[in-house]
């Protein structure tokens, strides 16, 4: 079962397409990867299926509604690239007002054990570090229990081992609550964690599939390789 579905998306600005006849399915329950380099057009495509964007032509469908529908809405999380912390508040305080946006404070206690901020939880947001910064985001995003999960580059600027720990969070995310991920990078290396890609460049889907399928389909040892020989 899909929980989204893409159908011939384009999104022009100033005249150029930044997404261009773009179609794609994501199925429920999985870690979809949107994979391409700066500026190919993974964040636009982002807030088009958050309805934070217009699009001119297509059609898309998330839970089976059209995104004008606030029950879709209340169902998804969105963890944006640039932090939408509230610095002078505490983590606690941070997960609160957007756990009480959804009548969801009860989760609190539980994201907070999650993403391992339990013991800094009194902390204001401003003091911290860049890493637990986005784990505080990225609770912000989870504490509603969302069904679908955006992630916009959640691991840029982390160091190896946060990042680690973040793909065992969305790995645990994805298995345990049933939670469709969406995750966007420009890191190769990220990409095996994923059940299906879609490689983009220049608003357009050049290729869909799993890892193995695009190694395989372009005879290539790695990723970065594949999306190359894509690319021509």
């Amino acid at each position: 079962m899909n929980i989204i579905e893409v159908t011939n998306l384009t999104k022009t600005f100033s005249g150029i397409n930044v997404i261009d006849d773009l179609s794609l399915s994501i199925k429920k329950g999985s870690i979809y990867g949107l994979l391409g380099p700066n500026g190919s057009g993974k964040t636009t495509l982002i807030r088009i299926l958050l309805g934070i964007l217009n699009y001119d032509k297509g059609e898309i469908f998330i839970i089976k509604k059209g995104m004008s529908s606030k029950e879709t809405l209340k169902n998804i999380g969105y963890m944006p690239q640039q932090s939408s912390l509230y610095q002078d508040l505490t983590v606690f305080d941070n997960i609160k007002f957007f756990a009480s946006i959804y009548n969801a404070e009860k989760n609190i206690n539980f994201i907070l054990d999650l993403v391992e901020l339990d013991e800094i939880k009194n902390k204001k947001v401003s003091r911290l570090s860049g890493g637990m910064k986005q784990r505080c985001s990225l609770a912000c995003a989870l504490v509603h229990k969302p069904k679908l999960l955006f992630l916009d580059e959640p691991t840029v600027g982390v160091d190896p081992l946060l990042r680690a720990q973040f793909w065992s969070y969305f790995n645990e995310i994805s298995k345990n609550n049933d939670t469709t991920i969406v995750v966007s990078s420009h890191v190769m290396d990220e990409a095996e964690h994923c059940d299906k890609l879609a490689l983009i460049r220049f608003g357009k889907l050049i290729a869909e599939g799993s890892v193995s399928h695009l190694l395989e389909k372009t005879n290539s040892n790695n990723l970065e390789n594949a999306f190359l020989k894509l690319s021509k």
